[in-house]
Order: structure tokens, then sequence, then C-alpha cells
């Protein structure tokens, strides 16, 4: 029986989409390849979620290999890439009705340190039971033991939970530790669906 449901957090709770991140930072189609390449294809874009760097460290080995007229955008991407925060439509109402049928509701994402300054931002935190964030633990999906210390940190089953996140592997991590999972491909009314298949209550 399901008693927990964790959500991943970019690309299922808020929109993460890099390519409009860049795109309305106002740069060239040129700038927008080096931005993608050595912003949120970098080393240290993955070294932020594994909390081996700070966001202020990343964005200064980040500005160092782009031309100065990119450090500004570098940097907003680094630090403000969430401004605003997009949700997905009937996140926060499903969110809600799950909270109300008496399930617990956990986040487990990758993310940097700088996700405690703003998720009390996003809309759907208010639901929450409890978080556990990459850098803070030092461990990336999809390595089993970040599944294995959200169990911990969270006091719940595995065999009792599902798991949902917009990356295949990341689903796929937790199900090889005993969770469900669910892949999320910006359809919320997708993920009621495949929710009521294994018996949570929802309308």
């Amino acid at each position: 029986m399901i008693k927990n449901i964790l959500f991943d957090m970019g690309g299922v709770l808020v929109k993460f989409d890099r390519h409009f991140f860049i795109a309305r930072l106002g740069v060239s189609a040129e700038d927008e390849e080096l931005l993608m390449r050595h912003v949120f294809l970098s080393r240290e874009w993955a070294q932020m979620d594994r909390g081996s760097l700070t966001d202020t460290e990343a964005s200064k080995l980040v500005c160092a290999r782009l031309p100065e007229r990119l450090h500004e955008a570098a940097d907003k991407l680094v630090s403000m890439w969430e401004r605003p925060i997009i949700s997905y439509d009937g996140m926060d109402a499903l969110i809600g009705e799950l909270k109300e049928n008496g399930y617990r509701i956990y986040l487990l994402s990758n993310a940097s340190y700088r996700q405690h300054d703003y998720w009390p931002t996003i809309p759907e935190s208010r639901y929450f039971d409890d978080t556990l964030i990459s850098a803070d633990v030092h461990l990336v999906k999809p390595q089993p033991e970040i599944y294995l210390e959200a169990c911990r940190k969270f006091g719940i089953r595995a065999s009792e939970s599902v798991f949902i996140d917009d990356t295949p592997i990341n689903v796929e991590g937790a199900y090889y530790t005993g969770m469900d999972g669910i892949v999320f491909h910006g359809d919320t009314a997708e993920i009621r669906e495949e929710l009521r298949k294994r018996g949570v209550k929802l309308q």
C-alpha cells in the first residue's frame, strides 16, 4: 500500500527549461550555446548538486571560461535561474489533494545549497512534510544511497513509497532500492492516472 509520495523538484514541481532560461536573457544564438555548455552542461553545475561547490564558487569558475560580456548572464543562470517560479498546471491541486487524503509528501531533489533559500517561494512547498536535497548529503540521484538516505531521514519504507521524477534513470534508481516510480512527462493528469493505478486515493 502506498503511503508516501516523493517528488523531484525541477521538471516536476517547477518547470526547468534550460533553453528558456537562457533565451530570456536576450543573448545571441552563439552566446546561448556558450552559456548552455559552460553553465548548465558544466562540471560545476553537477558539483553544485553534489554539494562540493557553492553557487558563488561555481559562478566564478564558469565565468573564468567565458568572455566578459557573458559574466553577468552566467551569474544570473547560476544564482537566479528560478526567477520567476513557473509551476506545472494542476500540480498544486494534485499535491493538495494527496495531502488532504492523508498521504505523506516529500521532496527528493538534485539541487544546490541555494535551494533552501528559494524553496519557500515554490507554492507547493507548503504541503511537504520534509525534504532531502542532494547538496546536503553529498549524494545525487540516481545513486542508490540517496534513496536509502531519504527513507532513513523521512522514517518511511521504500515498499510503501512512490517516487516521481522527469528523468527516467532517476526513477529507475528509486525502483532498484524498492520504491515504485513514475516518470513525469509534463502532464499532471497522467500522474493522477498513474497514481490511481497504484491504489492512491484521488478523484
